[in-house]
């Protein structure tokens, strides 16, 4: 049996936003249930992520460490960002935040997986690309701050990726989802079946 996401939306009587933040915010929604009966869902707006499993010559991924503060722990990540302009190109997107975040850039773009990641509390959306092809970009590196002054970059076997996830060593959600994504992909119907970097995305509707 194929199973598939659907889109649906419950009627909503009443919201409001108690917080805005620089680039989120907190609703509250009144609901209504199928019952009738109406109850209030409290969930961070989002404006949506991109996010890169770059992936080299020699089957390495680019990773970067960096302290993230809501959890008080310094994360192995992969390169992601925000979509900070509504409709942007999450390609484009990701292209951007590759070069900033690594200096390189690549040939080969594919849609790895596209994830909510976390639907109970946040309408957040995530692509994440694979990006294959890799090279040194041109010009100076982008100048980073705050946290990401700070950050180290690596390159990691995707088999130790993958085998740090399942050990409970990795936490951040792009890299354990990325990696597992790719394991899958290699050892079903290989990269030429993802879908292409330009496909639809109805989550997070973007221009051409």
């Amino acid at each position: 049996m194929r199973i598939q996401d659907t889109p649906e939306e419950w009627p909503v009587t009443a919201t409001a936003t108690p917080f805005t933040g620089n680039k989120t915010s907190v609703r509250t929604d009144e609901v209504e249930m199928p019952d009738g009966s109406r109850v209030n869902r409290d969930y961070q707006v989002h404006p949506g992520s991109v996010a890169i499993l770059a992936l080299d010559e020699d089957g390495r991924v680019i990773v970067l460490r960096q302290y993230r503060h809501p959890v008080r722990r310094r994360l192995w990540e992969i390169p992601a960002g925000l979509l900070d302009i509504p409709g942007e190109n999450p390609l484009h997107a990701a292209q951007r935040e590759l070069y900033e975040e690594a200096h390189v850039k690549a040939e080969d773009w594919r849609v790895l997986i596209d994830v909510y990641t976390s639907p109970g509390g946040s309408d957040e959306a995530v692509r994440i690309f694979l990006a294959r092809e890799i090279s040194a970009a041109e010009g100076e590196r982008f100048e980073v701050s705050e946290e990401e002054a700070d950050m180290e970059l690596a390159r990691v076997s995707l088999e130790e990726l993958v085998r740090g996830a399942l050990a409970g060593e990795l936490h951040n959600t792009c890299l354990a989802m990325g990696a597992l994504a790719l394991q899958a992909a290699l050892s079903g119907d290989g990269i030429d079946a993802l879908r292409p970097a330009d496909a639809s995305w109805p989550a997070r509707p973007f221009a051409a």
